[in-house]
């Protein structure tokens, strides 16, 4: 049986497959990094992070706050009521996948939901919180970026799956465009070498003079 080509549509191929975007990406790729590097922060290191350095050294940007409690580690919290309770790791994921049980949009994702909630959180929670940390790391640098944004896109669906919007259809969308820019959204950053030493896609490329 013959195996048919289909040619790339010159469109797709300028605005996906070559440099000439390749500073648009870089923009929407620091955007969504920081996104991601800003939610995966607090809940590996507790407290904040911010890009005004005139907040640099304000007791809310240390490493000693608590906003990674139920998230990496365990802790004692102050109820309500004034009685201590003890939080574990991977709580935070529980009570997030608890909540949004009867804001599930499907069945399936209910149950995967009740699952994370009584069995899967205590090693959800850590992953969670070093993964978007990473995520934002990968694409604020460049690294692997068709993966980072793939990866970022699946907890944004896995968020808005369980009833969850704020900015998550924007960061999808974003990470969207990424993935199908995957070949040249790094270019200003680590993948100009990352990917030719893996094998993809540069191996063979045209330069054309402007």
């Amino acid at each position: 049986m013959a195996v048919v080509t289909v040619p790339e549509p010159a469109i797709t191929r300028i605005v996906f497959g070559t440099t000439r975007l390749a500073w648009l990406w870089l923009i929407l790729r620091i955007w969504l990094g920081w996104q991601w590097f800003h939610a995966g922060w607090g809940k590996v290191f507790g407290g904040d992070v911010t890009w005004q350095v005139w907040n640099w050294g304000d007791a809310q940007y240390s490493f000693t706050g608590d906003g990674n409690c139920g998230w990496v580690r365990s802790c004692v919290v102050i109820a309500d009521d004034g009685s201590e309770v003890t939080v574990e790791v991977g709580d935070a994921v529980s009570g997030f996948a608890a909540g949004a049980v009867d804001r599930a949009s499907f069945d399936l994702y209910a149950d995967f939901l009740g699952w994370i909630r009584d069995s899967a959180h205590t090693w959800l929670g850590p992953l969670v919180a070093f993964g978007e940390l990473l995520i934002g790391v990968a694409l604020i640098v460049g690294a692997f970026t068709g993966l980072a944004a793939f990866l970022g896109a699946m907890m944004n669906f896995s968020f808005i799956f369980a009833g969850v919007a704020g900015i998550n259809p924007v960061m999808l969308l974003a990470s969207l465009i990424l993935i199908l820019a995957w070949r040249v959204a790094g270019w200003y950053g680590a993948d100009r070498w990352l990917l030719p030493i893996v094998g993809v896609p540069w191996a063979h490329v045209d330069v054309q003079e402007e």
